[in-house]
């Protein structure tokens, strides 16, 4: 109780200092002061009078939206199993399942953790997952008998019947101003016409002449500062998304924002609630002095194969520069980079993979070991897939109405659950190949995949 209560305290403490230095706070303390010019305002009751001011005015609402934003960075504790120390290492991307296959916990080499040996799959490390029915649990929104955007706006459905009430509320939503809310709602999917907006809602972005000004500041690092990583970003950018028939239109953007990104040093504060640590460099003749080392490059991120394509789809959606970067900046220190870094966090990528083999296992398992047995390990097709959370394998429609979810769910195992029930919906075809090859080759194309659909047949129409 006693550590609970001191893990709370220090999530408090870290959302008041990172409040301190925003924007909010600094809008918050002028209002405040000006408040106390306001006749109504009496010495002898100062506190209940601001507070009664900021309520409505509107203030009280958006200090709630940031907090309840910080707070989905930030988790209450929940006390797992601390993570073994030799979980927390920086994942490289190109031979990164291969990093995640040789992972070992030495504590369970000749442990008692019989029910982990029966698990069949490439991911050796025995973490805690969800089954099916604590992932019905957890994802019941997304049951059989609640409408769904991506099942019930198709044409064969009258509007009636669910959409025209679903966009009623989201502009309801919209106009209350509610974070909690919006992501309530957005489970169930977004209207494309309000999805821009709830997203920016949900991660507590509004763009401010401050944050334009910041966006310009990096944009003029950017001209000023050549950094080595830059070659990396223009090679990512021409061999992804230039070259996808969704996302090629968007190349400029893609180099502004991934150029800014590289240079934003507010990004190094997702560290102190991730596994890994940024990789530093020396001033040049100064090799091994720690007095002169720097965080290189600046944010602390090294952009890998795909990295551009956490940016591409978010183009769709936001077409002024400096918000599209808030957005991703924060769907990035929020989500993306538990997908290439390792820990033992249920929306890390370890989890994931483990997550994903433990469904096929347990609920295909005439498919995991034929595939097995012919040496096409499922995992070897499907981590591709959730390191991008799917960006660049699915049509874009169908990928915003997953990320709708990722962002509902403030959780990233969806992803898990889709590759699952990707290949439960191949299964017929991949019981016939005889090879990785040809299995890669019926899982090849996933574009024409409706993914609502897909998930909710998996999750609640599986036999458990």
């Amino acid at each position: 109780m006693l550590q609970e209560e001191s893990d709370l305290a220090l999530i408090i403490a870290q959302i008041v200092q990172k409040l301190k230095g925003s924007n909010l706070y600094a809008q918050l303390e002028r209002q405040a002061w000006a408040s106390l010019q306001r006749p109504e305002i009496k010495l002898e009751s100062l506190k209940e009078d601001i507070k009664e001011f900021f309520k409505i005015s509107g203030w009280e609402k958006k200090l709630q939206n940031a907090v309840y934003s910080e707070l989905s960075v930030f988790p209450l504790p929940s006390h797992p199993a601390a993570p073994p120390e030799h979980l927390k290492e920086p994942l490289v991307y190109m031979r990164k399942a291969q990093v995640l296959i040789n992972l070992r916990n030495p504590n369970y080499e000749n442990g008692d953790s019989h029910s982990f040996r029966t698990h069949l799959g490439l991911i050796q490390v025995p973490l805690k997952v969800k089954d099916i029915p604590e992932l019905k649990e957890f994802f019941v929104e997304l049951g059989l008998t609640a409408g769904q955007l991506g099942v019930d706006d198709s044409t064969q459905v009258p509007p009636e019947l669910f959409e025209n009430e679903h966009v009623r509320i989201g502009q309801k939503v919209l106009s209350e101003q509610d974070s909690a809310a919006a992501q309530q709602y957005i489970r169930q999917g977004s209207p494309t016409a309000l999805r821009a907006e709830l997203w920016a809602l949900i991660l507590n972005i509004s763009s401010q002449p401050e944050d334009i000004l910041y966006y310009e500041q990096l944009k003029t690092n950017v001209i000023q500062h050549d950094l080595l990583v830059d070659s990396l970003i223009y090679k990512d950018v021409k061999l992804t998304a230039s070259n996808d028939d969704y996302y090629f239109v968007f190349e400029d953007y893609l180099y502004q924002v991934l150029l800014c990104f590289s240079r934003d040093t507010s990004v190094l504060g997702h560290f102190a609630y991730s596994s890994a640590s940024p990789p530093k460099s020396y001033i040049r003749g100064k090799l091994g002095l720690e007095e002169y080392a720097v965080f290189y490059p600046p944010n602390g991120v090294i952009p890998f194969h795909g990295f551009s394509m956490y940016v591409a789809p978010l183009c769709f959606l936001y077409h002024e520069p400096s918000k599209l970067y808030q957005i991703f900046r924060e769907m990035y220190v929020r989500f993306f980079f538990r997908l290439h870094s390792i820990s033992s966090h249920p929306s890390g990528i370890v989890s994931l993979c483990l997550l994903f083999e433990t469904l096929l296992q347990t609920y295909l398992p005439q498919l995991f070991y034929h595939l097995r047995e012919i040496g096409a390990q499922p995992l070897r097709i499907s981590f591709k897939w959730m390191v991008r959370a799917f960006s660049g394998y699915l049509a874009t429609d169908q990928l915003l109405l997953l990320w709708d979810r990722i962002l509902g769910y403030n959780s990233l195992e969806i992803l898990a659950v889709l590759a699952a029930a990707v290949f439960a919906f191949r299964a017929v075809n991949l019981m016939e190949v005889t090879s990785l090859a040809a299995a890669e080759a019926v899982l090849a194309d996933l574009s024409t995949l409706k993914v609502m659909p897909l998930l909710q047949i998996f999750l609640f129409a599986t036999v458990t």
